[in-house]
């Protein structure tokens, strides 16, 4: 199987080199634990009715983490809230208006709220 940049050295008749491990980690963000990246990140808690026939939903986006540390985090704020929802792609989704709850226990997690 052809890498990229051998389609792309090939098109423009050039080599080129290769992305070392020590360059990805210094572009890549950390994709740990939820809990572990409090304070490096702000998270955004957005209110959300469209195509929900009218229903509301709490989505909490940019979340740099994996998914099953993304999954544990929403497990926990489920359970304070009492609600249903989901969490995947960095965005944890959340059943109703829970806008004041999830931000007051994020920032006291230590997360960065806007």
């Amino acid at each position: 199987m052809e890498d990229w940049r051998d389609k792309l050295g090939a098109a423009f008749g050039m080599e080129v080199p290769a992305t070392t491990t020590a360059q990805q980690e210094n572009n890549e963000p950390d994709k740990g634990d939820a809990i572990a990246q409090q304070g490096h990140q702000v998270v955004h808690i957005v209110l959300e009715k469209k195509g929900r026939n009218g229903k509301q939903a709490t989505i909490i986006t940019d979340f740099l983490c994996d998914d099953d540390a993304l999954k544990k985090l929403a497990r926990q704020l489920k359970q304070l809230c009492g609600v249903g929802g989901s969490a995947r792609g960095g965005e944890i989704l959340l059943q109703g208006d829970q806008r004041e709850t999830v931000k007051q226990h994020l920032l006291s997690l230590g997360f960065k709220v806007k």
